[in-house]
């Protein structure tokens, strides 16, 4: 390679760092001050590194042969700087692309005034919603992190407190505190955490989060704690129908429950993008389903919808959760007592069933089954199906790829065609399925497809969803 050439990348590498150096706090300034998140292609860039910016970018050369660097999004974003924007969700890299293929001849500043006229101007009228976490495990976790990440403003959805058991500790507080800093999958905490010992409370990013003990959900008054209307979400997987889960609304200060596990009897279960339609403001207890419904649904519905699922089975490659035994030990489900790190365990996963609560057009058309494996995050849905027309790999891929990037069902699948890509690579994402496009198998009317998810995160983020979505807190997204 000649030096003029490895000189040439180089300089442009240090160019596109410089102009990200320079995005970072204009994005950070659309978000605090406006709710204004910035993304490029459904990557979100609020609070991200240099690195992570100039990453998400290149993800774009998966999706588009052109590519797009921060050469072409900067001045996008300068322009978003100086309009008045209200509450929103702007793709940069969208917007970017769409302006690149536009045969005209108007100003870049032209263009995003065009497309973004819908919302200069719009002035937040969203009421904060305090959102209270029943349970505080993998799960509660990890929506506090994400609830702390979108705290945006102050508008919109607000953590408040986190309801637990009192642990043996005596700093139990402080070790509550260490999981929600430190986290073996998921890395650290992105920003600040203090505790106030003495008022029982977690303070993360300026967030003021009361702990509060109790051993049972009908045992609170939120209303002590400066806590009113709040949704309750419980993560613990104990109480699972409406009669038990009503409980929490015994509460003064509650007023709607969410659980984040599949709901029995006629318990609504949702999956955000898919049937949240359903949702009424009557409907005071409802479920988030699980993390493998919210995976396969999604993908499923575009798939009957485009072509019609005649029949199919569902296998589910499933990291090892908080149910098994860690070593052999007594366990009442079959198998489960068996060494979650040692072995991979057959058993059984209600998913498939669970696809007709939120797609009756599949009620009996699927089987399914699951193999707990000896990982600790990040799961995968092998989805053997029959349609009712014949396809190619080549045609139900280009379906897909389409879907994931322009259709209602963006947020939910996500699309990669890398051939290198293993099961650590997503985690952390916050879709709640990704289409390994290399591994399609289609012949006839068959067709196998090979469903990545990560199955604590990508699931959490569907449970955010549906609580904005509650909470009529719906941000206009452009480009449309």
């Amino acid at each position: 390679m000649s030096s003029e050439k490895r000189d040439l990348h180089f300089n442009n590498w240090k160019h596109r760092e410089a102009l990200a150096e320079t995005m970072i706090p204009m994005i950070g300034a659309l978000y605090r001050e406006r709710n204004v998140v910035t993304s490029v292609f459904g990557r979100p860039l609020v609070n991200r590194s240099v690195i992570a910016i100039l990453k998400a970018h290149r993800f774009v050369k998966q999706i588009d042969e052109v590519g797009l660097s921060a050469v072409d999004t900067f001045p996008i974003l300068k322009v978003l700087a100086t309009l008045e924007l209200g509450p929103s969700r702007i793709d940069i890299g969208k917007l970017a692309v769409n302006y690149r293929d536009t045969d005209t001849d108007q100003s870049i500043e032209d263009y995003v005034k065009r497309e973004l006229a819908g919302t200069t101007g719009v002035s937040s009228n969203f009421k904060q919603q305090d959102i209270v976490l029943y349970g505080f495990g993998r799960i509660g976790r990890l929506l506090a992190r994400i609830l702390i990440e979108k705290a945006g403003s102050g508008d919109g959805l607000r953590l408040r407190a986190i309801v637990v058991r009192k642990g043996r500790a005596k700093n139990d507080i402080v070790k509550r505190a260490s999981l929600l800093r430190r986290d073996s999958v998921h890395g650290s905490f992105q920003g600040t955490i203090a505790v106030d010992e003495e008022d029982s409370a977690i303070i993360a990013n300026g967030n003021y989060i009361k702990v509060i003990y109790s051993d049972s959900p009908d045992s609170i008054d939120y209303t002590e704690h400066g806590i009113d209307n709040a949704i309750i979400v419980d993560n613990t997987g104990v109480w699972r129908d409406e009669e038990s889960l009503s409980l929490h609304l015994k509460c003064k200060g509650a007023a709607r429950v969410v659980l984040t596990a599949p709901g029995k009897g006629d318990l609504k279960n949702i999956v955000f993008g898919v049937n949240h339609g359903l949702i009424t403001a009557e409907d005071k207890i409802l479920s988030a389903a699980s993390c493998t419904t919210n995976a396969i649904t999604p993908v499923l519905k575009a798939l009957n919808d485009e072509y019609g699922v005649e029949s199919g089975h569902v296998e589910t490659v499933h990291a090892y959760t908080n149910d098994q035994n860690l070593i052999d030990n007594y366990h009442p489900g079959d198998r489960r007592g068996r060494g979650a790190a040692l072995n991979m365990v057959i058993t059984e996963t209600g998913a498939a069933k669970a696809v007709a609560k939120a797609l009756p057009e599949l009620e009996g058309k699927l089987t399914g089954n699951a193999i707990r494996v000896p990982t600790p995050n990040v799961s995968m849905a092998i989805l053997n199906l029959t349609l009712n027309k014949h396809i190619s790999k080549e045609e139900i891929n280009s379906f897909l790829r389409e879907t994931a990037l322009h259709s209602s069902l963006r947020k939910q699948i996500d699309y990669v065609n890398s051939p290198e890509v293993v099961s650590s690579d997503f985690v952390g994402s916050r879709h709640a399925a990704v289409v390994d496009s290399l591994a399609t198998i289609a012949s006839q009317n068959r067709c196998v497809l090979y469903i990545w998810y990560d199955n604590e995160f990508g699931y959490s983020c569907q449970v955010v969803r549906m609580l904005e979505h509650i909470a009529n807190i719906t941000y206009p997204a452009f480009p449309d």
